[in-house]
């Protein structure tokens, strides 16, 4: 079974049709997986005889419907909860792990007689633009096993591109599904914070934090998003979505494009491809205008001065005690130490330091107050944007996927790799990232994403728009 055969939307109408049952289409995947799994890492845990058990009693009892998930395999970030399957966050410290319930994302899934395949490779605790911080080896990219997939979600990303998964789930904190989906060549969507429960993923970043998929295509997007919108009582957070939207004429598009994302640091090949597609939707006749987001230039050290803080509160509870690593030691205090330091990686060592440093006494109002006010003022710039235009359009990230190992040393080349992104998580906004060809590093012609933002809650509309171009490129 090749990608082009792995739409959720092509299995959807085989089910409904009977030409393949959930059975084989899982075999199918399973047979992809341990093909490529052990090169490429994308899996931490895979469960063949219990997927395919499901899937046969999905095959003997139930009917299948155009616009069903029903008996379509899938893929969950290892953050996120499935009851009775580890869930170790890509850390030592949830080694041994069990999750005893479902996150309401799963839950959902599983209402709607979703296939679990298993759960995937990630950056330890999400913090990490490569799955280079995993505990468990680092995930590789389909395209050119010498580079990274991107991350934290870089497992997820790897299993829909190489084929070993229709889609995936993933968590994005600051562009943890995007930028794994540019690296990779697949559709990433970061829905508006608040429209997929939160509850059962652990969390990193709480006001940052939420869940989103994977897909080999908008369509797909479209497909699966609605089946999660809804509001949780186990999420305060959450809140309710129309995900109804009607059909739209290109020329009725505004599409916005902020001058400094095509200044100093984007590749001149990325530049390029994301120039060819923003013509795309000129010749489709929609208006393309300069919009400016004045403190976008804040974004970067906005979003770590806030995800360190909440880090370092949300990283308090792993004390080795209540579950996760448990060492002897000496003392309480030294079990204590010593389980922090054993059970956590360096990257996350250094964000829980950052973070207890900016909320500590003396210079709290220095970075952390700052910082909201910051936040304030970025989330004002988009909303007079999009006055003028229905989307912000620019590159996901600013090159194609780096070798590995290539900036692991240098923290700060690496959180350069979120630049394009995570303005658009500290604003609460919805955002897509859809691939728009390649571009040539080395010897290798690598994926490039175009990230489409929309406005608050137009999840919806920003997928129809992000279809235009998708649908235009096809024909």
């Amino acid at each position: 079974m090749d990608n082009s055969s792995l739409t959720v939307r092509s299995l959807v109408r085989s089910l409904r049709d009977r030409t393949m049952s959930s059975y084989e289409i899982t075999r199918a995947v399973f047979d992809v997986i341990e093909e490529k799994n052990e090169e490429l890492n994308g899996y931490l845990v895979a469960d063949r005889d219990a997927a395919l058990s499901y899937a046969q009693h999905l095959d003997n009892t139930d009917q299948y419907k155009e616009g069903h998930l029903r008996g379509i395999p899938y893929a969950v970030k290892d953050n996120i909860l499935v009851e009775g399957i580890q869930a170790t966050a890509g850390s030592k410290m949830l080694e041994t792990y069990i999750a005893p319930y479902d996150a309401t994302a799963v839950q959902k899934m599983r209402n709607q007689g979703v296939v679990l395949l298993g759960k995937t490779n990630m950056d330890e605790f999400a913090m990490g633009s490569s799955t280079e911080t995993s505990a468990f080896g680092v995930a590789k990219n389909p395209h050119d096993t010498t580079r990274v997939p991107g991350g934290s979600s870089g497992g997820s990303a790897v299993a829909v591109a190489s084929g070993m998964a229709p889609f995936a789930l993933g968590s994005d904190t600051g562009g943890s599904i995007r930028q794994p989906a540019a690296f990779c060549g697949v559709v990433g969507f970061k829905p508006s914070y608040g429209t997929v429960s939160r509850h059962g993923l652990i969390a990193m970043a709480s006001s940052l934090d939420q869940i989103g998929i994977f897909t080999q295509n908008v369509e797909d997007a479209q497909l699966i998003a609605p089946f999660l919108f809804e509001k949780d009582a186990f999420d305060a957070t959450s809140v309710s979505l129309d995900a109804s939207v009607s059909s739209l004429k290109p020329s009725e598009v505004r599409i916005g494009i902020v001058k400094e994302h095509f200044s100093d640091g984007l590749s001149s090949e990325v530049s390029r491809r994301i120039e060819k597609a923003i013509r795309v939707y000129e010749d489709m006749g929609a208006s393309v205008v300069e919009i400016e987001l004045p403190h976008m230039r804040y974004a970067l050290a906005t979003y770590y001065i806030i995800s360190c803080a909440e880090v370092s509160s949300n990283m308090a509870r792993f004390d080795g005690i209540r579950y996760g690593l448990h060492n002897e030691g000496n003392s309480v205090l030294d079990e204590y130490l010593e389980r922090r330091q054993a059970g956590f990686g360096a990257e996350v060592q250094r964000r829980i330091m950052l973070g207890t440093f900016v909320l500590s006494s003396g210079y709290y109002d220095a970075y952390y107050d700052r910082a909201q006010q910051v936040r304030k003022r970025i989330i004002r710039d988009y909303q007079r944007a999009f006055e003028k235009v229905d989307v912000v359009l620019g590159p996901t990230t600013p090159e194609v996927a780096f070798k590995i190992g290539e900036k692991t040393n240098d923290p700060l080349q690496m959180y350069l790799e979120d630049i394009y992104t995570v303005s658009v998580n500290v604003a609460e906004l919805p955002a897509v990232s859809i691939p728009v060809g390649t571009a040539q590093s080395g010897s290798s012609h690598l994926p490039v994403g175009m990230q489409l933002v929309g406005a608050k809650y137009s999840d919806a509309r920003l997928l129809e728009i992000a279809s235009l171009y998708e649908q235009s490129v096809r024909s």
